[in-house]
C-alpha cells in the first residue's frame, strides 16, 4: 500500500488554507500550483538501504521521514453469515523533520489524516469518512511504546509488549467499529528485507512491512443495528519521503487471503503509457509464514470487468490473476461495485471475493483491492501534471 509525497503535500495545502480544525475541502480541480506549490522534502530522510526493524517501536511514528501510514482492511461476518468489509487508515505528513520550537501547545510538525470506511455487503451500502488534524495538543499522533496511533477518537492501539494484539476503534454517526486483531502470522518484511523500491531513482522507496492474516473479532455498527463479527484483517505499514516517479500514474494493490492458509500481496504500478512498471512486485506468504517474492515477470493480471462510478470514473471491477511458477490461478470479484471513497483524493478500495486453484486444488478467499490514479481528481490532476 503506497502513497506519495505529492499526496502529503496536497493534504498540507488543505490544512494551510483553512483555520478550522476540520478544514474546508478545496475545489476538485485545485492544484498545488494554485496554492503554495509543492513543499520541499529537504531535510527528510529517504529510504535507501535495508535496516533493522524493532517492535513495537516501529509501529510508532518516524518523523524524520516525510510521510507514513497505518493501513487496516478486513472482511468480517456475523455468526449468521452477514458480511462486512472495513478500512481504517491513518496518515502522517511531515511539515518539518525537526520538532517545532515554539511554546504554543498548538505548534505542529506533522499533519494527520484518517479514512474510515465500511462495506455493508448484505445491504449493498458503502460508507466512507475522512478527518484531518494537526499532530499537536493531543488531537492526533503516533507512539511506538506502547503502540498507539490516533486522530480524535479514531484509534489503533497495541495491547501487548510487541504491540499485539491491536484494537481498532472508530465511529462516525451511525457507523462504528470496535475490533481486536490478533497477530496471526509473523510480520512480513516486504521487498528487500523491508526496503520496497518503487522506481529506479535511489531513495524512491519505502520501508514496508505487513501483518497479512490477523484473526479479528468485535462489534460493527451500521444503521441496521449492531453486529458481533469475526473474520480476518490485514495491516500494511509504510514510511518514506519519496516513492513514485513522474511516469507512474497510479497503482492497483491486491491483498488476498485464501482458505488454504496462504496470503498474496501484489501492487501493480501503472505507467502513463499503459504498461506495468518493472518495479511492480508482491509476495506470497505460505501457511507457515515463509515468503516468496513475486516479480512483475512472475505475475499475469487480466481485467475481466469494469464499473463506472457516479462521478464518471471507470475502474476495473474484476480480475484474473495467475502466478504460473506457483501454480496460482485466481478470479477476483468485488463483493459490490460501489466501494469508491469520494474523499479529498478520490480512489476505489473495497472488499473482494476469490475463487480459483492453487497447485490444482480448489480455493476460496476474500481480500481487499485498492485502485488509485483512475479518478478525475487523481493525484496528478491535483498537481497539474
Amino acid at each position: 500500500m503506497i502513497l506519495t509525497r505529492c499526496f502529503g503535500a496536497f493534504v498540507i495545502v488543505l490544512l494551510l488554507v483553512s483555520c478550522a480544525a476540520q478544514p474546508t475541502i478545496a475545489p476538485a480541480r485545485m492544484t498545488l500550483a494554485d496554492a503554495l506549490g509543492q513543499p520541499s522534502s529537504v531535510g527528510f530522510e529517504r529510504a535507501t538501504a535495508a535496516r533493522q526493524f524493532g517492535f513495537p517501536a516501529d509501529h510508532g511514528a518516524h518523523p524524520t521521514f516525510a510521510a507514513e501510514w497505518w493501513y487496516y482492511t478486513g472482511n468480517v461476518e456475523t455468526a449468521e453469515g452477514r458480511r462486512f468489509g472495513f478500512q481504517l487508515t491513518f496518515f502522517r505528513f511531515g511539515l518539518t523533520p525537526q520538532p517545532v520550537q515554539r511554546s504554543s501547545n498548538w505548534a505542529a510538525s506533522n499533519i494527520y489524516m484518517a479514512h474510515f470506511a465500511v462495506s455493508d455487503i448484505g445491504a449493498g451500502t458503502f460508507y466512507a469518512f475522512e478527518r484531518f488534524s494537526r499532530g499537536a495538543a493531543g488531537l492526533a499522533g503516533a507512539e511506538g511504546q506502547p503502540f498507539r496511533v490516533w486522530l480524535d477518537d479514531w484509534s489503533a492501539e497495541g495491547q501487548g509488549p510487541t504491540g499485539l494484539p491491536m484494537r481498532l476503534r472508530a465511529a462516525q454517526g451511525d457507523i462504528a467499529l470496535d475490533l481486536v486483531l490478533q497477530a496471526g502470522k509473523p510480520i512480513v518484511l516486504q521487498g528487500d528485507h523491508g526496503l520496497s523500491q518503487k522506481s529506479a531513482e535511489p531513495g524512491n522507496a519505502s520501508y514496508y512491512y505487513s501483518l497479512t492474516r490477523m484473526p479479528t473479532a468485535g462489534t460493527l455498527r451500521t444503521p441496521s443495528g449492531s453486529f458481533t463479527v469475526h473474520g480476518l484483517a490485514w495491516m500494511d505499514r509504510e514510511w518514506s519521503t519519496s516513492a513514485l516517479d513522474k511516469q507512474q500514474l497510479g497503482w492497483d494493490w491486491f491483498a488476498l487471503q485464501l482458505n488454504n492458509g496462504s496470503d498474496l500481496m501484489y501492487y501493480r504500478l501503472r505507467l502513463r503509457d499503459g504498461s506495468d512498471d518493472p518495479y511492480s512486485k508482491g509476495i506470497l506468504v505460505a501457511p507457515d509464514g515463509t515468503t516468496t517474492l513475486i516479480r512483475r515477470e512472475d505475475m499475469q493480471i487480466d481485467i475481466t470487468n469494469s464499473w463506472k462510478s457516479p462521478n464518471g470514473t471507470v475502474y476495473p471491477a474484476g480480475w484474473r490473476i495467475r502466478v504460473p511458477n506457483a501454480a496460482i490461478d485466481l478470479t477476483i470479484t468485488p463483493f459490490m461495485p460501489n466501494q469508491e471513497l469520494p474523499l479529498t483524493i478520490r480512489y476505489w478500495e473495497g472488499a473482494v471475493q476469490i475463487t480459483g486453484t492453487v497447485a490444482g486444488q480448489q480455493v476460496l478467499g476474500s481480500g481487499y483491492v485498492e485502485l488509485t490514479g483512475y479518478a478525475d481528481n487523481s493525484i496528478d490532476d491535483r498537481l497539474g501534471r
